[in-house]
């Protein structure tokens, strides 16, 4: 692996066919997984030890204190019964594809027996598309609450099937374009839940713009520089707030246009998950980039299992 700047057609495969090249079948997965999760080499996750050797059942076996470790324990490959190059392959039809696949589109393609195979592997992965120590946004940032509709829940909003999502949407460039976004369900719309998701997303010093709502003036006092503008009078509402109204019309078309279905309120956090990883690599050049990338996630992110997927309150 070349480190901090991965290569394609080295690091990664550029193409499908590379990608069918690259891994022919379980034991090629497994030794460039191996290089994935650990790029300076295996680490004991018992004792940190560095020295171990392969077992003839596959697994490592540290010489400092002696315990065996799956490549896949703890990670979304866990117990896995269908072959990697499985996986390999779903992985890349989520990155490769703009607006990303449905899990009925996954399972056609795949040939999966049941669609709760593809509906569990792509929850499994929306879990991998987001780092918990990601940067906070910086600069200026554009704060404001949506509604979702078909959504299944008993939260307050619009209407009984409308959720208040958070967005909070970056503007580079002097304000002329977007750069990357953040988005999560709010419990309690129009309280301060939403200055405390700015604070969240927002590094300490950056320029935060909201409607005219009263609870949000008080980020100037934490350490934000705060603009406002009332939109309930303006001409043109969309236009007090244009970057947080552009994320939320293409969520709302994302959502009905790929999904073709209602989400359950417990599982929406994870589909604005899906969509952040999209907008946020939107302007990627490479597919085969985003493969990888998704892949170093995804052995660093816990396995979940299908009863904690389909559980309410398990995000």
């Amino acid at each position: 692996m070349s480190g901090a700047h991965p290569v394609g057609g080295v690091d990664y495969p550029r193409t499908y066919q590379e990608l069918l090249a690259w891994f022919p079948d379980d034991a090629a997965c497994l030794e460039y997984l191996a290089a994935v999760r650990w790029p300076e080499g295996f680490v004991c996750p018992a004792c940190g030890g560095r020295d171990a050797w392969r077992t003839g059942r596959g697994l490592w076996m540290c010489q400092d204190c002696g315990r065996k470790t799956s490549l896949t324990a703890g990670t979304i490959f866990h117990r896995t019964r269908t072959p990697l190059s499985s996986w390999f392959a779903a992985i890349w039809l989520v990155t490769s594809q703009k607006n990303g696949i449905s899990a009925q589109g996954l399972q056609l393609v795949l040939g999966f027996g049941s669609y709760e195979t593809a509906w569990a592997w792509m929850h499994k992965l929306r879990r991998a598309m987001v780092r918990p120590d990601r940067d906070r946004l910086s600069g200026v940032v554009e704060v404001d609450e949506t509604f979702v509709g078909g959504v299944s829940t008993g939260h307050l909003g619009a209407s009984s099937d409308k959720v208040a999502v958070m967005v909070a949407a970056e503007k580079v460039n002097g304000g002329r374009r977007l750069g990357r976004i953040r988005l999560e369900v709010a419990e309690r719309p129009a309280t301060l839940e939403l200055v405390e998701f700015a604070q969240r997303m927002v590094a300490p010093a950056s320029t935060i713009r909201t409607d005219g709502a009263m609870t949000m003036r008080r980020l100037g006092t934490l350490g934000y520089t705060h603009e406002y503008a009332t939109g309930y009078n303006a001409p043109d509402p969309t236009a007090v707030l244009p970057g947080v109204h552009l994320v939320a019309s293409l969520l709302k078309r994302w959502l009905t246009g790929t999904l073709h279905y209602a989400v359950a309120d417990h599982q929406l956090p994870y589909y604005l998950d899906e969509y952040t990883f999209r907008f946020n690599r939107r302007t990627a050049r490479s597919r085969g980039l985003l493969f990888y990338r998704l892949l170093q996630q995804a052995v660093n992110t816990d396995p979940a299992p299908l009863p904690a997927l389909l559980k309410p309150g398990q995000h």
